[in-house]
């Protein structure tokens, strides 16, 4: 089988695989139940969370700590990989390729406990990986300039993920003479996006340089090791999230509409907007939130290498946090009354593989 074929075998393989994982949605997150003190709430007879009028009607706390290691890490696994070496795809260069990366993550802390849509039962655990799979297109052009596209998932939820890559070959192709000794070096940028949630939106911008050389096998062979740096920003901000999703805020509300000149509350000429609620209570609706918008900043380090066989390419990619993320991001800006939001979340690596085809 010619090397498309292989390709085109391995990539319809890889969906139906892994469409079954997505099926499922055990690590899809559930802010609903990050909040601090849980006695805001109680929970059904069948489960399910409930507003508790033995609250004093006090409004649910959102757990902003919590939320914000959850994007930490998430954003960490469907982050740019850089995955690759210095070397472009030259001039009309062209390389189709499906990834595979494995992301280890806090599986046992209690916001992933607490943020997922894993199976409430105390003896089930979150995924000790996060695994993300994505088909990446990659073009050369001119003065050795390359731009990437991808699309991919999160197994075992719903998140689609999406970006674009722009990279610049600043020294490659050298073969004879004195520049043929040095490593060919190369700088990107590039961003990645999801959907197919409604829990929260992530963005992750990064900013990439790597070191790479060609070393040629037997003629016909090329195994290409490389090393690099990749600075990251994540951008996560919460959707607007029910904290009490079981409980009807209307029907708790007796709802006789808006505090209006067209709707006045039993004489009340405040006429503050506020729901009118004859006979119940308006404390629910102070239960519907958004959590803290979330910004850090994480440095990795990355190598690996790449192996390719006249059209054939297969890649193995290891990048790891150079600090961790509480270091990477002080001050006040980062802390929760005085603490630092970033706390005890671990450094984190993720494991990476692609096979592609180059023409």
């Amino acid at each position: 089988m010619r090397a498309t074929g292989w390709l085109a075998l391995a990539i319809a393989l890889a969906g139906v695989a892994l469409s079954s994982q997505a099926a499922a949605d055990t690590m899809d997150p559930a802010l609903a139940r990050l909040v601090t003190d849980e006695s805001c709430r109680v929970s059904g007879p069948n489960g399910g969370l409930y507003y508790n009028p033995a609250s004093g009607f006090g409004p649910c706390q959102t757990d902003d700590a919590a939320f914000a290691k959850l994007i930490a890490q998430y954003g960490f696994a469907v982050a740019p990989s850089a995955m690759h070496s210095a070397r472009t795809t030259g001039y009309g260069g062209f390389e189709l390729a499906i990834e595979a990366d494995y992301t280890k993550i806090d599986s046992d802390a209690d916001y992933w406990e607490r943020g997922t849509q894993r199976a409430q039962d105390p003896s089930t655990s979150p995924d000790d990986l996060l695994q993300h799979y994505a088909l990446k297109v990659r073009k050369g052009f001119p003065f050795g300039l390359e731009l990437t596209s991808t699309v991919g998932f999160l197994a075992n939820t719903n998140i689609v993920t999406a970006g674009a890559d722009i990279r610049m070959a600043l020294f490659e192709g050298f073969r004879t003479g004195i520049p043929a000794i040095f490593p060919e070096l190369a700088v990107g940028g590039s961003v990645r996006t999801i959907t197919g949630t409604e829990e929260f939106q992530l963005t992750i911008a990064g900013f990439d340089a790597q070191l790479s050389k060609p070393l040629p096998i037997a003629g016909t062979v090329v195994l290409t090791p490389y090393i690099g740096y990749q600075w990251l920003r994540i951008f996560g901000d919460s959707g607007l999230i029910d904290l009490t999703p079981n409980t009807d805020a209307i029907d708790a509300c007796n709802f006789g509409g808006t505090n209006t000149p067209a709707t006045p509350a039993g004489g009340n000429t405040g006429f503050d907007g506020q729901p009118v609620c004859p006979g119940g209570s308006a404390a629910d609706f102070n239960n519907t939130v958004v959590f803290d918008e979330v910004r850090l900043t994480r440095h990795r380090l990355d190598f690996g290498a790449q192996l390719r066989f006249q059209m054939v390419k297969f890649g193995a990619h290891f990048v790891t946090d150079i600090v961790g993320v509480a270091d990477a991001n002080k001050g006040a800006d980062y802390e929760i009354a005085g603490v630092n939001k970033f706390e005890g979340v671990s450094k984190q690596w993720t494991l990476a593989f692609d096979l592609g085809a180059v023409f």
